[in-house]
């Protein structure tokens, strides 16, 4: 009647080599930085996954990155010898390594996940078509196991309400074709 309605188009990810170049990039730079630029890749990551942690993240090292600068600052001299040095030193030099460790790991999951389909597409459902079911609660791991009593299987799910909806609604649609197209009070010949 309707029709699927128009879906999403799927957007495909990068090639990968130009993946792999945009990695090497951001992590060159906060090397070559010495982790003073170490929250751009977080940046990087957080505009292309869009999730609440790594934004968290990327605010986070950015953070880190200016007290390390302070404290890196307030040094009298141009060595590091006090507590205050030292610990801008460790800061600014440990929030390189865990950004890097966790941007690489956080990029490559969230690419391989869209190529693999570890995401579930973001599709309109289709009007009239069955939806994928909902996970059952009733897996092996998650069978209760007593001693001495036999493997039962877990209980079949009821039928989903939706094909009841659908033959509800093509039942009335039968009877209001049979009514409805052009015999008068059930003429087999329609009229002719």
């Amino acid at each position: 009647m309707h029709g699927h309605g128009y879906t999403q188009p799927v957007k495909q990810p990068p090639h990968m080599g130009w993946l792999v170049f945009l990695r090497v990039l951001f992590v060159v730079i906060a090397i070559f930085s010495v982790g003073l630029l170490a929250w751009t890749m977080l940046l990087r990551l957080a505009i292309v996954t869009r999730k609440p942690l790594d934004w968290g993240l990327f605010v986070a090292a950015l953070v880190a990155d200016i007290l390390a600068l302070v404290l890196i600052g307030t040094e009298p001299g141009e060595d590091v010898h006090t507590v205050g040095g030292w610990t801008g030193m460790v800061l600014l030099l440990g929030t390189l390594v865990a950004g890097i460790a966790y941007y690489l790991a956080a990029d490559i999951r969230h690419f391989h996940r869209l190529r693999h389909g570890g995401y579930p597409p973001r599709t309109a459902p289709a009007y009239g078509y069955p939806q994928p079911a909902p996970p059952t609660p009733y897996t092996a791991t998650a069978l209760p196991q007593t001693s001495g009593a036999p493997y039962t299987p877990p209980p079949q799910r009821p039928a989903p309400a939706r094909i009841d909806e659908v033959r509800a609604e093509l039942d009335e649609l039968s009877d209001y074709l049979r009514n409805h197209d052009g015999r008068p009070h059930g003429n087999p010949e329609g009229g002719r």
